[in-house]
C-alpha cells in the first residue's frame, strides 16, 4: 500500500493503518531495533511501541516520507531502551557505533547545540549526497540503522577489515566536512 494511503488511515483513525504499516515497514523497524538492541524480544516490543507511536502522532503530524517516521520513532525507542538495559555496564555492540561516529562530534551539550542541530543535519545531509551510493548507504546502514560490519561485509562482498578502513575514511571526511560548514567540534 502506497505511504500516502497509510497515512490516510491514520488521518481517518482506522486500526487497518497499523496493519499496513506493520506490512510494509515491520521488518525494516524490528532490524533496527534488534541491531542496537542484541535482543529480539525487546526489539519486538520497540516496535509496537513505535506503532503507537505512530497512532498518537499522526495526525497532527503528517510525515513527507513514512519509513523515515516510523524508523526514526523506533530507533529512539530502542536507544532509550538501551540505554535503560545497559546503565551499569558498557559492552554492547551499539556501544561500538557510538563511539565510531562521537568522534565526528562534539562532546559538549549546550543550548547552542540544540539550536544548531538543523543546520547540523542540513549538513550532514549535504555531506552524505556528496558520497557516491554504495559509500551513502553503508553509511546511513552503519550508523543509522546500526548495521554490524560483519552484516555490512556480506552485503557489500568485502572484508570486514576493508569496510572499517571505508567507513575509518568516510568519517574521517565527515569531520573535515563539517569542520568547513563552520560545525564546531
Amino acid at each position: 500500500m502506497d505511504d500516502s494511503k497509510i497515512i490516510e488511515l491514520f488521518f481517518e483513525r482506522s486500526e487497518q493503518a497499523i496493519v499496513e504499516l506493520s506490512n510494509k515497514y515491520g521488518s525494516v523497524c524490528k532490524r533496527t531495533a534488534k541491531n542496537i538492541l542484541g535482543n529480539d524480544l525487546d526489539a519486538e516490543e520497540c516496535v509496537n511501541e513505535s506503532y503507537l507511536g505512530a497512532w498518537n502522532t499522526i495526525p497532527p503530524q503528517k510525515p513527507d516520507v513514512l519509513s523515515s517516521y516510523v524508523c526514526r520513532i523506533v530507533r529512539n525507542l530502542a536507544i532509550k531502551k538501551y540505554h535503560s538495559n545497559t546503565a551499569t555496564k558498557r559492552n554492547g555492540a551499539y556501544d561500538v557505533v557510538l563511539d565510531e561516529i562521537e568522534e565526528c562530534f562534539s562532546s559538549s551539550l549546550s543550548v547552542e547545540n540544540e539550536i544548531e542541530s538543523k543546520e547540523i543535519t542540513f549538513a550532514i545531509n549535504k555531506f552524505l549526497s556528496s558520497l557516491d551510493k554504495e559509500s551513502r548507504v553503508m553509511f546511513v546502514k552503519r550508523y543509522w540503522y546500526s548495521d554490524s560490519l560483519e552484516d555490512l561485509s556480506k552485503a557489500y562482498n568485502m572484508s570486514k577489515h576493508n569496510v572499517s578502513v571505508r567507513l575509518f575514511r568516510i568519517r574521517k571526511r565527515l569531520k573535515v566536512f563539517l569542520s568547513k560548514e563552520g560545525v564546531f567540534l
